[in-house]
């Protein structure tokens, strides 16, 4: 399959402010708090977009479809810094599942060479536009110097 015949497949719609495309595909019962009990989606990321720099209050497990690898940076809340790439390859040391822990920044791109990833994400409890917070290059690449260049790239206002 190509990019455009999943964007039709999946009737895939622009990700606010973070970048990509996506589609949730399922959101479980309401919490009390209004929340869902759990989401998932489908996104598509291509070689010229970019997942922003962001991070939620939840846990949120991310897993590698189809496509070229992904990779993802995470700045956590402790101040160290690592990248994981999600994609077919285990035995180079990709993974086709990530957890990321609650609180940490996350920002991604398809790997170099690469064209398009398909990805999805789950959460529970569920995501919601509430629970998401942008990036602001300033304040991580002061709090993440090291990555700084990483940081500037996977940034929007």
């Amino acid at each position: 399959m190509t990019p455009d015949d999943l964007i039709a497949h999946y009737r895939l719609e622009p990700i606010p402010r973070e970048g990509g495309l996506f589609r949730q595909t399922w959101a479980g019962p309401d919490r009390a708090d209004g929340r869902p009990e759990g989401t998932a989606m489908v996104g598509l990321l291509t070689a010229d977009d970019f997942s922003a720099l962001h991070r939620l209050p939840t846990d949120e497990i991310w897993h590698h479809y189809l496509g070229d690898p992904l990779d993802l940076l995470l700045l956590a809340p402790d101040g160290s810094t690592r990248t994981a790439v999600l994609g077919p390859d285990l035995g180079g040391g990709q993974r086709i599942q990530l957890t990321v822990p609650a609180g940490t920044w996350m920002g991604g791109r398809v790997a170099a060479p690469g064209a398009w990833t398909l990805f999805g994400c789950t959460m529970a409890p569920g995501f919601t536009f509430e629970g998401y917070e942008h990036g602001n290059a300033a304040a991580l690449t002061a709090r993440y110097p090291s990555e700084a260049a990483r940081i500037t790239g996977l940034c929007r206002p």
